[in-house]
């Protein structure tokens, strides 16, 4: 192994098999690492060369397919190739700028490597603040009454809404739903929700406009109004799910369309489709209800124009969720958007994104093997507690459901944080607790509107 300087950055050259068709791997802690066929020059004729920038607080897999090629090359998904002589230093510094392992998905899901993904890291120091959290979720907000000109509370399943003039206040609470209703309350669930939105938001500007303006406090955004299409844009990559309206539960009932998509015989439980499809829900207060484009169109919730424009953005926001996540070791399985106007005509996206409420997250690592033993995915989201309920309860009849154990409520606030780590490569700062929550947030949420007046 040796060590050599590239433009101020510390290199470790380690040699691979040239003429090799198969994938070498390596766990790297260091800045850099440049693969390197044994007996070439780092001039001359090489094979190809797969770069990532580490992250100082964790390794991560770099891979190299061997080949031989007629100088260095890098790809991300999207095919993106460099094949010219340029000096191995130099695509050094040009694949450092994507910051990207340049895995596709076969690559990552035959490589038996989890990437980031790694459910006990900080556990330690997570968990102590978790269990004090237990008893003092945010549950209820009631800031009409400690922020002045805040117009009355808008309850959600999740989020409390304030009208504040041409601006709409944005609480997330800890309250978890499914099954149309609320099952518990998470600790920091509403902070690790607001934070990933807010990441997602700033990620997805080239794709779509959205609705934030400002997120003053870790529960809080501050966002435009808009008119809201009254349409949930569920988009779906594989054939899974446990409610009344996921694609596994209508496909095993018989179903072969399913909002206008074409579901062929013989798929399994969790199989990836051909293609992400889009599935929209009309919104409602009780139950949400599948329906087509041409019926959202037919029915006037929507004209065919913004249908068509909102369709294509939920599928190329889905599609770059997926590239992101799984180039931190996950598959972005399935989710939900929501969409307004406004008043300038622009199509914005509002409410959340990528979240683990609004998505299903699988370790990418260990998919294909549980798959091929019928057994579930590992998911990193709320759906092993939707299956608590399933087992131990009617979740949509039963006037009073049963309260989900502490340990899994723990275990839930614990992958929410590691979720929310993973994609976004920072650590979360939970707030103290010193001063209520309550408090906080009407404090900053005060001071925030005083500034856009």
């Amino acid at each position: 192994m040796a060590s050599e300087m590239c433009f101020g950055m510390s290199v470790r050259c380690i040699a691979v098999p040239s003429c090799s068709v198969e994938s070498t791997r390596i766990s790297t802690t260091g800045s850099h690492v440049l693969l390197v066929a044994p007996g070439s020059a780092l001039a001359d004729r090489r094979t190809g060369i797969h770069c990532c920038r580490q992250n100082a607080a964790r390794a991560n897999w770099c891979r190299l397919t061997s080949s031989c090629c007629q100088g260095p090359f890098f790809g991300t998904r999207r095919d993106v190739e460099m094949r010219t002589q340029r000096s191995a230093a130099h695509c050094i510094r040009e694949v450092s700028s994507f910051c990207v392992a340049s895995m596709d998905e076969r690559t990552i899901l035959q490589s038996g490597t989890r990437g980031v993904v790694d459910l006990e890291a900080r556990r330690p120091t997570v968990s102590v603040a978790i269990r004090e959290a237990l008893g003092s979720c945010l549950t209820e907000t009631s800031l009409s009454e400690t922020v002045p000109l805040l117009g009355p509370k808008t309850r959600g399943k999740v989020r409390d809404t304030y009208e504040a003039g041409d601006y709409l206040v944005l609480v997330t609470t800890d309250r978890q739903s499914a099954f149309d209703r609320v099952l518990a309350s998470v600790p920091f669930k509403g902070q690790v929700l607001n934070e990933t939105s807010v990441w997602w938001f700033n990620k997805t500007r080239h794709i779509t406009g959205n609705s934030l303006v400002v997120a003053p406090d870790p529960n809080v955004t501050i966002a435009r109004k808009c008119s809201v299409f009254p349409v949930e844009f569920v988009v779906r990559g594989y054939v899974t799910g446990t409610t009344s309206t996921s694609l596994w539960t209508v496909y095993n009932q018989g179903l072969r369309n399913y909002c206008g998509n074409p579901l062929h015989d013989g798929m399994r439980k969790n199989e990836k489709l051909e293609e992400n499809i889009l599935t929209p829900t009309t919104k409602s207060a009780d139950h949400d209800l599948p329906v087509s484009g041409n019926e959202i169109v037919e029915q006037g919730l929507m004209s065919k124009e913004d249908f068509q424009e909102v369709h294509d953005k939920a599928l190329a926001l889905f599609a770059f969720g997926q590239e992101v996540a799984l180039k931190h070791g996950l598959l972005l399985v399935d989710t939900k958007y929501e969409f307004g106007k406004a008043s300038d005509g622009s199509i914005l996206l509002i409410d959340e994104v990528h979240t683990p409420d609004s998505s299903r997250y699988w370790i990418a690592a260990s998919y294909e093997d549980r798959q091929s033993q019928g057994m579930e995915p590992e998911n990193i989201d709320k759906e092993f507690l939707r299956l608590w309920f399933r087992n131990n309860c009617d979740p949509y009849h039963d006037k009073v459901l049963p309260d989900a154990p502490e340990e899994l409520v723990a275990e839930l606030a614990w992958r929410y944080i590691v979720l929310y780590e993973t994609i976004t490569g920072t650590q979360i700062q939970l707030p103290s607790t010193k001063e209520p929550v309550h408090d906080r947030i009407s404090r900053n949420v005060q001071q925030a509107l005083l500034q856009l007046q």
